[in-house]
């Protein structure tokens, strides 16, 4: 180990920093936000640092280092292009046995800055030591994603609730089983929400009835089209925390392999025409698993509230006084439109645009075709694959012009994506030879025409 961590409480204390420059300013900032006194001294000063010297946020004096700047201070940050006052800096420090950074120069350090994730009163430093500080944020960036800002309100509630644990609890294994109950379950999910005096109130009922089993929690999470980079953050913590998986038919392999490799999965889609677990079924599962204590996480394509009958579901949680709570999915029209370079709406082409359910039921698509043959807006059709025909057959009749640019989207935002593109007169022939397979989404609209212009992502040849 090159650096031991240490997290210093520089609250009133006095730093020093040389440099009046860019660099400077990015280091006096973080010392702020610890709380120290902060002192610059530089022979010029930006207008920046000017300004907080201004409203007395930083003390500046413009002249040239010397080393009895030094005095009473806690820490020396050498912040200058010079590398020979950079030297003298970390000199006289060491001599003085004073913490020092030179920034951009580890041999001239004694301690060095990491990047830093600030959920205080949580915080993660990540540090490479020095020699990759960019590796080091890329490496912040990767698990910011990972924490809410609310853990810091979560670790504020467990602070005001430990001697109240302690008191209760003796042993140190039942604390640590309780708090990691807390952090993992509902209560934390509370918090994650902003539902803080609920919060406050199932960690005293738990304190008082530590041994109760709590009721769990259902997330109803939406997938996404299949790429699992458009899931959101909250979609994949909750992913990783479920401890039952019921997913449907449309959540993508990559999708599913995100989620906690220990949870229990349970396939529940349905097709047209096939439906094995009936939708009565699913609301019974969710609602019984949740009683026995688990986390259910029911994962679904695309957004849960377009066509996924994600209302019917949580009503029917909310019925049963289960705690629920949903997390939207980007669903298949943006996704797939935008994969596939057609706008849904346009200044030029496009007003407004129409979600519509284009599967067939008892072989008939009953829809207000005269309003879905008007000018001015993009037509979606989810699910009308096997309906390809009949929509663009209907949308004629009804006074489309048969030249209006039409596309079918073949497993959209993956890398088995094909876009067969072409108008209402010839597109459900292209679709036939391509042999195009579920799932799929259908674009009417003159938006379409901008697909060849427009296309950006790799795909299958489907044209």
């Amino acid at each position: 180990m090159d650096y031991l961590p240490l997290f210093h409480n520089l609250k009133g204390r006095k730093c020093l920093v040389v440099g009046g420059g860019e660099i400077a300013l990015r280091k006096v900032r973080p010392l702020l936000e610890a709380g120290a006194v902060v002192r610059v001294v530089a022979p010029q000063i930006r207008q920046s640092l000017k300004e907080m010297a201004d409203v007395g946020t930083i003390q500046i004096t413009v002249k040239t280092f010397h080393p009895d700047d030094m005095a009473g201070v806690a820490l020396v940050i050498a912040a200058t292009s010079d590398q020979q006052v950079n030297e003298q800096v970390s000199r006289f420090a060491r001599e003085r046995n004073i913490m020092v950074n030179v920034v951009d120069n580890p041999a001239l350090c004694s301690v060095i800055f990491p990047a830093i994730i600030d959920r205080s009163p949580v915080q993660i430093a990540i540090s490479t030591g020095g020699s990759a500080p960019v590796l080091a944020r890329l490496l912040r960036g990767k698990l910011e994603s990972l924490l809410p800002d609310a853990y810091g309100k979560l670790a504020q509630l467990a602070d005001k609730f430990r001697p109240a644990v302690k008191a209760k609890l003796e042993s140190e294994n039942s604390r640590r089983g309780f708090w990691e109950k807390v952090f993992e379950g509902p209560i934390a999910e509370l918090v994650f929400r902003g539902r803080m005096q609920e919060a406050e109130q199932a960690l005293a009922d738990a304190i008082d009835n530590p041994d109760v089993q709590a009721c769990g929690e259902v997330y109803l999470v939406g997938g996404g089209p299949g790429d699992p980079d458009l899931l959101t953050f909250r979609a994949l913590r909750l992913m990783q925390q479920a401890d039952i998986v019921l997913y449907d038919r449309l959540v993508s392999k990559e999708v599913l392999n995100l989620v906690r490799r220990d949870a229990e999965r349970i396939y529940v889609g349905k097709t047209a025409g096939d439906h094995p677990v009936t939708q009565e079924n699913i609301n019974r599962k969710l609602v019984e698993f949740a009683l026995q204590g688990h986390r259910v996480l029911r994962l679904k394509g695309g957004d849960p509230f377009i066509f996924g009958r994600g209302g019917e579901e949580i009503e029917h949680l909310a019925e049963h006084g289960i705690p629920f709570q949903v997390v939207p999915g980007i669903t298949a029209a943006s996704g797939c439109a935008s994969y596939a370079g057609i706008p849904l709406t346009h200044r030029d082409h496009a007003q407004s645009v129409r979600f519509i359910a284009g599967h067939r039921r008892d072989d008939d698509l009953n829809l207000p075709w005269e309003e879905l043959a008007a000018p001015g807006q993009t037509l979606v059709f989810y699910m009308g694959l096997n309906g390809l025909e009949t929509i663009c057959h209907q949308l004629m009749t009804h006074g489309m012009d048969a030249a209006t640019p039409a596309a079918l989207i073949e497993k959209g935002t993956t890398a088995r994506q094909r876009t067969f593109v072409g108008n209402l007169a010839d597109l459900p022939e292209k679709v036939r030879l391509g042999e195009a397979r579920a799932p799929t989404l259908i674009i009417v609209g003159h938006v379409v025409g901008l697909h060849h212009k427009l296309k950006w992502f790799g795909e299958q040849h489907g044209e």
